[in-house]
């Protein structure tokens, strides 16, 4: 005979912790919602508790009542690339001290897989959004019009945000490694990038002086994706060329090909990535970039959005712009 099923346990309820910090049932909601509004010692002994008894509130339940869920979700097209860890773990570290966690989400690089993220990450009820980009499917605009959260977009610029802009002009990025070969006295010109619309901003500004030889891989763009576009292209240069590469990896992957098919660089091939990843400084030779303040932008996007869920700025169409800048090492 099949013995009976062993009845479930009972969760641990708010009511519960409270009885074991000794306080009221609310001033355990206000540790989990607005430490703030706590003294330190209570808030100590409320945590001990939660710890203790293994409590593990429903924040989305919370949500929906109190309109506070203390959970911000960050959605980028991919972990893949190094590009973004560094904006989004400052983001995240000064969330953190604000008292905010940040959920993780990846959107890839499609408009419609965005939307589709977007519908199922509101209906988590976060209390904001951080956003790769500011160019949105209009599916998206209108489920971010219709949520009414605070978002705040990084890695991009525009003139009209949906809402928090903090990023940079990639185009510019383009035309300034343009200037800076053409100041080393180049005068042929190749680019190789991924599909990304930000990637393609990149190779625009570049080319407004026109190009010798250009190829696209699909984003975010490999290693081996980048050796077997460039060793096509290579026909295609027939003098000394300065070839930016929309990321560090590809720019990796142009160098290891050109080295197996006997192109000197930097004397006949001139070599600028972008983004600055480690792999650009251990390559050897080592990688020309553009370095970004990934640091500072995400840092500057948590200020804006801890802001505004504070209610100490309207933040409507508020744009920030970080510095980039060229480092010259041994490809150039």
């Amino acid at each position: 005979m099949a013995s009976a099923p062993t009845p479930p346990v009972s969760a641990v309820k708010i009511t519960d912790v409270a009885a074991a910090a000794g306080v009221a049932p609310m001033t355990v909601s206000r540790v989990l919602n607005t430490p703030e509004r706590v003294s330190p010692g209570t808030a100590e002994r409320v945590r001990a508790a939660i710890d203790a008894l293994g409590y593990v509130p429903n924040l989305i339940a919370g949500g929906l009542s109190s309109r506070r869920s203390r959970m911000i979700a960050a959605i980028v097209p991919t972990i893949a690339s190094p590009m973004f860890a560094e904006p989004v773990q400052s983001f995240t570290d000064a969330m953190g001290r604000a008292g905010y966690h940040v959920m993780l989400a990846l959107s890839g690089y499609g408009e419609a897989d965005e939307a589709t993220l977007i519908r199922a990450v509101l209906a988590r009820r976060p209390d904001g959004l951080l956003l790769t980009g500011a160019r949105r499917s209009p599916e998206a605009s209108r489920l971010l019009a219709t949520a009414r959260v605070p978002v705040v977009e990084i890695w991009d610029t525009a003139e009209q945000p949906t809402d928090m802009l903090v990023g940079f002009d990639h185009e510019e990025v383009g035309r300034e490694v343009a200037a800076y070969f053409r100041a080393q006295g180049h005068t042929q010109f190749a680019f190789l990038g991924a599909s990304d619309i930000r990637a393609t901003a990149r190779g625009r500004g570049f080319a407004q002086g026109g190009l010798a030889a250009q190829a696209t891989v699909k984003a975010p763009g490999t290693i081996v994706e980048a050796r077997q576009a460039f060793r096509a292209m290579a026909r295609k240069l027939t003098s000394r060329t300065a070839l930016f590469a929309s990321s560090d990896l590809i720019a990796f992957g142009v160098l290891t090909e050109a080295r197996a098919m006997g192109i000197s660089v930097p004397d006949q091939l001139a070599v600028c990535g972008f983004g600055d990843f480690e792999l650009s400084r251990g390559a050897s030779p080592a990688i020309t970039t553009v370095h970004v303040d990934g640091i500072a932008m995400g840092v500057l996007a948590a200020e804006h959005l801890v802001a505004r869920l504070a209610g100490r700025a309207e933040g409507h169409a508020h744009r920030a712009l970080v510095p980039f800048r060229i480092v010259e090492r041994d490809t150039t």
